[in-house]
């Protein structure tokens, strides 16, 4: 079976997908030091989450799994959940309001995924 190479929408989306899963680590460490509801473990949690799905969507396109769109479905969900927390948490932040704004950018490029491969 030859192989084909990933279209430019979906290797924007694994770079996107790529930055998110960076950024959220990095927002997730930042969260720790702020202390209080930022280092709770729901919020903590929901920024390892998507750093974790968005690593494995990217992983999942690079190879061209059958089960990618199921996975970049997932992926916006949990990416919408997380800039949901980050905005709601960092109104005044500079990093958790980039963290949300590359959450939302990496959400709308997986629903593309998501429905290319539908």
């Amino acid at each position: 079976m030859p192989h084909s190479m990933p279209s430019k929408e979906m290797l924007d989306c694994m770079k996107t997908c790529g930055e998110c899963a960076s950024l959220c680590n990095q927002c997730s460490h930042h969260c720790l030091h702020m202390g209080g509801e930022h280092a709770g473990p729901e919020h903590q949690g929901l920024m390892r989450d998507c750093a974790e799905i968005c690593g494995l969507a990217a992983c999942f396109m690079g190879r061209s799994s059958h089960h990618s769109g199921h996975i970049c479905r997932e992926c916006a969900e949990i990416c919408n959940a997380c800039a949901e927390s980050c905005e709601r948490l960092g109104q005044h932040d500079q990093m958790m309001t980039q963290c949300a704004k590359v959450c939302r950018q990496c959400a709308q490029s997986c629903e593309k995924m998501a429905g290319a491969a539908a």
